[in-house]
Protein backbone atom coordinates (compact mmCIF):
# COMPACT_ATOMS: atom_id res chain seq x y z
CA UNK A 1 0.00 0.00 0.00
CA UNK A 2 1.56 3.77 -0.88
CA UNK A 3 0.70 5.52 2.32
CA UNK A 4 1.09 9.26 2.25
CA UNK A 5 1.91 11.20 5.34
CA UNK A 6 1.13 14.43 5.87
CA UNK A 7 3.38 16.04 9.04
CA UNK A 8 6.09 14.02 7.90
CA UNK A 9 8.86 15.90 9.75
CA UNK A 10 6.51 16.23 12.87
CA UNK A 11 7.50 13.91 15.68
CA UNK A 12 4.99 11.10 15.48
CA UNK A 13 5.65 11.84 11.21
CA UNK A 14 9.07 11.09 12.02
CA UNK A 15 8.23 7.87 14.00
CA UNK A 16 5.46 6.53 11.50
CA UNK A 17 7.44 6.90 8.39
CA UNK A 18 10.60 5.09 9.61
CA UNK A 19 8.03 1.82 11.25
CA UNK A 20 6.41 1.71 7.44
CA UNK A 21 9.32 2.31 5.49
CA UNK A 22 10.93 -0.41 7.38
CA UNK A 23 8.19 -2.73 6.87
CA UNK A 24 6.80 -5.24 3.95
CA UNK A 25 3.54 -3.93 3.68
CA UNK A 26 3.74 -0.59 3.36
CA UNK A 27 5.67 1.98 0.89
CA UNK A 28 6.27 5.48 3.14
CA UNK A 29 6.07 8.61 1.09
CA UNK A 30 6.28 11.85 3.01
CA UNK A 31 4.91 15.17 2.36
CA UNK A 32 7.51 17.90 3.31
CA UNK A 33 8.02 21.71 2.92
CA UNK A 34 11.47 22.49 3.04
CA UNK A 35 14.14 20.03 0.70
CA UNK A 36 16.54 20.11 3.32
CA UNK A 37 13.86 17.57 5.29
CA UNK A 38 14.52 15.41 2.37
CA UNK A 39 17.85 13.23 3.63
CA UNK A 40 15.80 12.61 6.93
CA UNK A 41 13.09 11.13 5.32
CA UNK A 42 15.09 9.13 3.28
CA UNK A 43 17.03 8.08 6.05
CA UNK A 44 13.82 6.57 7.72
CA UNK A 45 12.80 4.88 5.18
CA UNK A 46 10.21 7.23 3.43
CA UNK A 47 10.00 8.83 -0.15
CA UNK A 48 9.73 12.75 0.38
CA UNK A 49 7.99 14.91 -1.87
CA UNK A 50 7.54 18.70 -2.21
CA UNK A 51 4.18 20.49 -0.96
CA UNK A 52 2.34 22.52 1.14
CA UNK A 53 -0.42 22.52 3.01
CA UNK A 54 -1.35 25.94 2.17
CA UNK A 55 -1.02 25.51 -1.54
CA UNK A 56 -2.39 22.75 -3.92
CA UNK A 57 -1.01 19.19 -3.27
CA UNK A 58 -2.95 17.33 -6.13
CA UNK A 59 0.32 16.09 -7.21
CA UNK A 60 1.64 14.14 -3.73
CA UNK A 61 -1.55 12.64 -3.24
CA UNK A 62 -2.39 11.36 -6.30
CA UNK A 63 -1.59 7.72 -6.51
CA UNK A 64 -1.96 7.13 -2.95
CA UNK A 65 -3.96 4.39 -1.79
CA UNK A 66 -3.76 5.34 1.77
CA UNK A 67 -3.69 9.09 3.74
CA UNK A 68 -2.05 9.48 7.55
CA UNK A 69 -2.40 13.42 8.42
CA UNK A 70 -0.42 13.81 11.69
CA UNK A 71 0.46 17.89 10.66
CA UNK A 72 -0.37 19.76 13.88
CA UNK A 73 0.39 23.58 14.82
CA UNK A 74 0.60 22.37 18.57
CA UNK A 75 -1.97 23.11 21.42
CA UNK A 76 -0.06 26.16 22.18
CA UNK A 77 -0.34 27.63 18.60
CA UNK A 78 -2.56 30.93 18.20
CA UNK A 79 -5.73 30.68 16.61
CA UNK A 80 -4.92 31.54 13.71
CA UNK A 81 -2.47 29.53 12.62
CA UNK A 82 -4.43 26.42 14.31
CA UNK A 83 -6.96 27.31 11.99
CA UNK A 84 -4.61 26.98 8.94
CA UNK A 85 -3.06 23.74 9.68
CA UNK A 86 -5.36 21.89 11.96
CA UNK A 87 -8.65 22.61 10.74
CA UNK A 88 -8.38 24.23 6.81
CA UNK A 89 -5.31 22.14 5.94
CA UNK A 90 -6.99 18.75 7.54
CA UNK A 91 -10.06 19.69 5.21
CA UNK A 92 -7.69 20.44 2.30
CA UNK A 93 -6.68 16.89 2.45
CA UNK A 94 -9.81 15.18 2.95
CA UNK A 95 -11.04 16.71 0.04
CA UNK A 96 -7.97 16.34 -2.20
CA UNK A 97 -8.47 12.59 -0.99
CA UNK A 98 -12.04 12.55 -2.04
CA UNK A 99 -11.36 14.15 -5.47
CA UNK A 100 -8.40 11.79 -6.11
CA UNK A 101 -10.43 8.55 -5.43
CA UNK A 102 -7.69 7.84 -2.30
CA UNK A 103 -9.72 5.76 -0.06
CA UNK A 104 -8.26 5.03 3.21
CA UNK A 105 -7.58 8.09 5.67
CA UNK A 106 -6.50 8.37 9.09
CA UNK A 107 -6.58 11.38 11.37
CA UNK A 108 -4.38 12.61 14.10
CA UNK A 109 -6.53 14.30 16.14
CA UNK A 110 -6.63 15.10 19.59
CA UNK A 111 -8.16 13.64 23.09
CA UNK A 112 -11.56 16.48 24.12
CA UNK A 113 -12.34 17.27 20.25
CA UNK A 114 -15.76 15.67 20.55
CA UNK A 115 -16.69 18.67 22.97
CA UNK A 116 -14.02 21.76 22.13
CA UNK A 117 -16.19 23.85 24.84
CA UNK A 118 -15.78 21.59 27.55
CA UNK A 119 -11.31 21.47 27.60
CA UNK A 120 -9.58 24.24 29.20
CA UNK A 121 -10.23 27.79 27.75
CA UNK A 122 -6.40 28.18 26.52
CA UNK A 123 -6.42 25.36 24.24
CA UNK A 124 -10.08 25.75 22.88
CA UNK A 125 -9.44 26.99 19.67
CA UNK A 126 -7.48 24.04 18.96
CA UNK A 127 -10.17 21.27 20.13
CA UNK A 128 -11.99 23.51 17.73
CA UNK A 129 -10.00 22.90 14.68
CA UNK A 130 -9.82 19.45 15.35
CA UNK A 131 -13.60 18.92 15.72
CA UNK A 132 -14.04 20.46 12.88
CA UNK A 133 -11.69 18.41 10.37
CA UNK A 134 -12.90 15.40 12.00
CA UNK A 135 -16.50 16.14 11.47
CA UNK A 136 -15.69 17.48 8.38
CA UNK A 137 -13.48 13.61 7.64
CA UNK A 138 -16.69 12.02 9.01
CA UNK A 139 -19.11 13.21 6.09
CA UNK A 140 -16.76 12.41 3.31
CA UNK A 141 -17.28 9.10 2.60
CA UNK A 142 -13.79 7.94 2.94
CA UNK A 143 -12.74 5.14 4.79
CA UNK A 144 -11.39 6.92 7.62
CA UNK A 145 -10.40 6.20 11.05
CA UNK A 146 -10.10 9.09 13.88
CA UNK A 147 -7.50 8.72 16.48
CA UNK A 148 -7.62 10.84 19.57
CA UNK A 149 -4.57 10.45 21.76
CA UNK A 150 -4.07 12.07 25.28
CA UNK A 151 -1.03 13.83 26.24
CA UNK A 152 1.91 13.21 23.79
CA UNK A 153 5.21 12.44 26.15
CA UNK A 154 8.23 11.70 24.36
CA UNK A 155 8.89 8.39 26.54
CA UNK A 156 9.63 5.38 25.20
CA UNK A 157 6.83 3.59 23.40
CA UNK A 158 5.54 0.38 25.47
CA UNK A 159 3.77 -1.36 22.85
CA UNK A 160 0.55 -1.32 25.54
CA UNK A 161 -2.48 1.07 25.68
CA UNK A 162 -5.74 1.63 26.18
CA UNK A 163 -8.18 2.11 23.46
CA UNK A 164 -12.22 3.45 23.76
CA UNK A 165 -14.19 6.07 24.38
CA UNK A 166 -14.69 8.38 27.38
CA UNK A 167 -11.10 7.22 29.12
CA UNK A 168 -10.45 10.10 30.96
CA UNK A 169 -7.24 12.29 31.40
CA UNK A 170 -4.26 10.13 30.44
CA UNK A 171 -0.85 10.41 28.54
CA UNK A 172 0.45 8.17 26.13
CA UNK A 173 3.98 8.28 24.25
CA UNK A 174 4.46 9.07 20.43
CA UNK A 175 5.84 6.27 19.55
CA UNK A 176 2.66 4.13 20.46
CA UNK A 177 0.79 6.72 18.67
CA UNK A 178 2.74 6.22 15.78
CA UNK A 179 2.30 2.17 16.10
CA UNK A 180 -1.38 2.67 16.56
CA UNK A 181 -1.81 4.44 13.19
CA UNK A 182 0.68 1.85 11.25
CA UNK A 183 -1.76 -0.84 12.70
CA UNK A 184 -4.69 0.88 11.82
CA UNK A 185 -3.87 0.78 8.09
CA UNK A 186 -3.79 -2.84 8.45
CA UNK A 187 -7.11 -3.74 10.00
CA UNK A 188 -10.37 -2.72 8.32
CA UNK A 189 -12.35 -3.05 11.71
CA UNK A 190 -11.07 0.31 12.32
CA UNK A 191 -12.69 2.10 9.92
CA UNK A 192 -15.57 4.59 10.88
CA UNK A 193 -14.41 4.76 13.70
CA UNK A 194 -13.13 7.24 16.56
CA UNK A 195 -10.71 5.49 18.67
CA UNK A 196 -9.22 7.43 22.01
CA UNK A 197 -5.66 6.57 23.44
CA UNK A 198 -4.24 6.50 26.53
CA UNK A 199 -0.74 4.11 27.76
CA UNK A 200 -2.66 1.09 29.25
CA UNK A 201 -1.67 -3.02 29.77
CA UNK A 202 -3.06 -4.19 26.44
CA UNK A 203 -1.01 -5.10 23.35
CA UNK A 204 -1.45 -2.22 20.61
CA UNK A 205 -3.20 -4.68 17.93
CA UNK A 206 -5.62 -6.60 20.27
CA UNK A 207 -6.47 -3.23 21.76
CA UNK A 208 -7.22 -1.75 18.64
CA UNK A 209 -9.35 -4.76 17.62
CA UNK A 210 -11.17 -5.02 20.92
CA UNK A 211 -12.40 -1.32 20.68
CA UNK A 212 -13.64 -2.15 17.18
Amino acid sequence: MDVLVIGANGQIGRLLVEILGNGERHIAHAMVRDPAQMPEIRKRGGRPSLGDLEENFEDVVRGMDALVFTAGSGAHTGPEKTIDVDQNGAIRAVDTCVALEVPRFVMVSSMGAEDPGSGPENIRHYLRAKHVADEHLRASGLQYTILRPGRLTDEPGTGRIRAGAGLGYGEIPRADVAEAIALCLDMPETQGRIIELLSGDTPIRKALAQEA
